[in-house]
């Protein structure tokens, strides 16, 4: 099994961070935590295990956040002991080769598309019962026995030939749905999970900040929930700003005064002051944060119209100094939203990825010119340096699998 991943190791992980600036190499050398190797076909080992063979993979932002240790071994996320090895790749689709005993949800040459696995296993992939009361629910990105020392956990990931993985966590796609379609449904869910955590209604100016994969796909997303929202995006590279007018984006900005801008857009007032980023009154209802860091944070809190929302999509994995005074002061709601999972949807309750595979089935969902890249497994750095190049005009970039 060819297989990339990532062990939580400290000492390698400082010294890629210490190197990195002046040795972008070092992340595949001997010194980092990252290793690429050829495994022995492991065992499934349980009777409701399946092995998969990968079709296509995007490399995700969250893949190169890890390859690169761009994370600060004190955030929250790190303290969990079950969080110790990462296998690169979760955007994948996949086929069915062999399924245990017990497998009563697929069948060898079944297509499947992999539920992401970093947030760790759960309550129903470590077959613990009865689950804890999220994985009950369906929320099993929050499940409290994720790091639980107990129960086999899959070997490999999307970035090699193949993986092994527990029934639950694949889903199996419809028949009608592309490679690329399938590719792109988890991180539709993603997008749509972090719509519907605040959705815009009639008239609601929207703000997305960041116009990679997610923040395109959120442009969408607002749109689908609801058409007659204004959405604003913030773009750095003409490519995106072209893909965002295209999946609705009513405006586009790419730089300027940002805050002077933001209240000519929604009527706010803007109010300037020495030694200070500024303050809008009025402003957004609500603001999709898909960078996270602590200038897009501090900057979203104050585009937010009092009582608005901002919505943390993407994060920067570390501590950071934010100021959160508009929380207190304009009752501004921050909320996050990881990943994906069971939605409240025109009255009933279904799986974000129930629901993004609905809507390509009904041509809902753009995806044309999304995926702008594909690379054979072997040339992996070149796929890596094409995805964290955006003068390359990369969208997203696949791995693709001979079949």
């Amino acid at each position: 099994m060819r297989t990339i991943y990532i062990d939580k190791n400290l000492p390698r992980m400082f010294m890629v961070q210490m190197l990195r600036p002046v040795w972008p190499g070092v992340v595949w050398s001997p010194l980092s935590p990252v290793h690429v190797v050829d495994l022995e076909e492991p065992p499934l080992p349980g009777p409701k295990w399946l092995r998969l063979r990968n079709i296509q993979c995007g490399i995700c932002a969250t893949d190169l956040s890890l390859l690169f240790v761009d994370a600060d071994p004190a955030c929250a996320p790190a303290a969990l002991p079950g969080n110790t090895r990462f296998y690169l790749g979760h955007e994948v689709v996949s086929e069915v080769v062999e399924v245990g005993t017990k497998v009563t949800r697929f069948k060898v040459g079944d297509r499947v598309v992999m539920e992401s696995r970093f947030a760790g296993p759960n309550c129903h992939s470590l077959e613990i019962d009865p689950p804890c009361i999220y994985c009950a629910e369906g929320q099993t990105r929050l499940c409290e026995n994720a790091s639980m020392p107990q129960g086999a956990v899959g070997v490999g990931g999307g970035w090699g030939d193949g993986y092994i993985a527990h029934e639950v966590e694949v889903w199996q796609l419809p028949e009608g749905l592309s490679t690329d379609q399938a590719t792109l449904i988890e991180p539709n869910a993603v997008a749509l999970h972090s719509v519907l955590r605040r959705a815009p209604l009639v008239g609601d100016h929207v703000l997305v900040v960041g116009a990679g994969i997610i923040g395109l796909l959120i442009v969408q997303m607002a749109k689908i929930v609801e058409p007659e929202c204004h959405v604003t995006t913030l773009a750095r590279y003409p490519h995106q700003a072209e893909m965002a007018r295209k999946l609705g984006a009513d405006a586009v900005i790419m730089g300027g005064d940002l805050y002077a801008e933001f209240a000519r857009l929604t009527q706010a007032k803007y109010y300037q002051s020495l030694m200070n980023r500024g303050m809008l009154l009025g402003g957004f209802e609500v603001v999709y944060d898909c960078v996270g860091k602590k200038t897009t944070v501090t900057d979203s809190l104050r585009w937010a119209r009092a009582g608005g929302a901002v919505v943390l999509v993407g994060v920067k994995l570390g501590e950071m100094k934010v100021d959160l005074n508009p929380v207190w002061y304009q009752e501004v709601d921050l909320i996050g939203s990881h990943t994906f999972g069971v939605e409240n949807w025109h009255g009933r309750r279904i799986h974000t990825f129930d629901l993004v595979m609905r809507m390509f089935e009904e041509e809902v969902i753009q995806h044309e010119g999304l995926i702008t890249h594909h690379f054979p497994f072997e040339e992996y750095k070149h796929a890596v340096s094409t995805a964290t190049d955006k003068h390359s005009g990369s969208i997203k970039v696949c791995f693709k699998y001979e079949t």
